[in-house]
């Protein structure tokens, strides 16, 4: 049996309000569970509430379901949004890459030793530089290419193959490892809250092709990444995590690109172990990371 076989994540918001946490706290005491991490926040300027609790269940408890029952009534009290999640069920992730490999790999490795706990189904791509890399972690590979110049029908078309994949492997995340397509509307919302991006932190100012060029050529002190939530507004979905690092004028464009890519590494990895452990709640357009 797994260690963590009767361990389980609630997650909830709702309007904030006194008793919350007391009530959360009497059902898990009732049913003879232990709470092993707590954290919540009030936003003053929304008035909502979040919580994330991790706790141990007794043997009998052995299903969300059967857990959720419990917090019925709770849940309309309060009228809470709220989740459990079992974390004996890890999470199955897609990886979306085009050529560039660095975030790519660095999942791959951090997933094999067991930093990330998930399951990675696949490496999806729409260029086949990748298929060698995936093969050496033993991840199936699928090449969904994509004609340069492809017309709106063609794209949608590969996005629908995607789509299969994802239903196909009942996958939970979707990540955008360095993955460079524009995603239409209509397959941001079927990934809704489960397709994590990164990007550098040089939107907007340098944009298209070799932006870490293009910022070396004008001095830049300071780069850094972004991971986000994909949505229809391209590079706008609400932030996960971000990081910088501060440079000068002694690196290279080559070195520069080595510091950046580091940085989008570690961000990226991140915002994935923070979503799979069930800590990132959505606050409108921002998050809540409980970290």
């Amino acid at each position: 049996m797994p260690e963590n076989a009767f361990d389980y994540v609630l997650t909830l918001s709702c309007d904030d309000a006194k008793g919350i946490v007391y009530s959360v706290s009497g059902v898990l005491f009732q049913a003879g569970c232990n709470i092993i991490d707590s954290q919540q926040f009030g936003d003053a300027a929304t008035g909502l509430f979040f919580m994330r609790v991790h706790f141990s269940a007794p043997a009998h408890l052995d299903s969300a379901d059967k857990l959720e029952l419990l917090f019925a009534g709770l849940t309309q009290r309060f009228r809470m949004r709220a989740n459990i999640h079992a974390l004996a069920r890890r999470a199955r992730v897609l990886i979306a890459v085009s050529r560039q490999a660095h975030c790519l790999n660095d999942l791959l490795f951090r997933w094999r030793a067991g930093q990330l706990p998930m399951d990675v189904v696949g490496v999806v791509s729409n260029h086949r530089d990748c298929a060698a890399l995936s093969a050496h972690y033993d991840v199936p590979f699928h090449h969904e290419p994509l004609a340069a110049g492809a017309d709106a029908a063609a794209k949608r078309a590969q996005e629908q193959r995607i789509e299969a994949l994802i239903a196909e492997h009942q996958v939970d995340l979707l990540v955008l490892a360095r993955y460079m397509q524009i995603l239409s509307a209509e397959f941001c919302a079927g990934v809704a809250g489960r397709a994590i991006n990164i990007h550098h932190s040089f939107l907007p100012s340098f944009k298209g092709a070799r932006p870490y060029a293009q910022a070396h050529q004008r001095g830049v002190k300071l780069i850094g990444a972004t991971a986000h939530y994909v949505t229809a507004d391209l590079d706008e979905g609400p932030i996960i995590e971000q990081a910088v690092e501060r440079v000068d004028h002694s690196l290279d464009v080559d070195a520069l690109t080595a510091v950046g890519q580091d940085v989008e590494n570690q961000v990226l990895a991140r915002a994935v172990r923070w979503h799979v452990e069930h800590r990132i709640l959505l606050n409108g357009h921002k998050t809540v990371v409980f970290s």
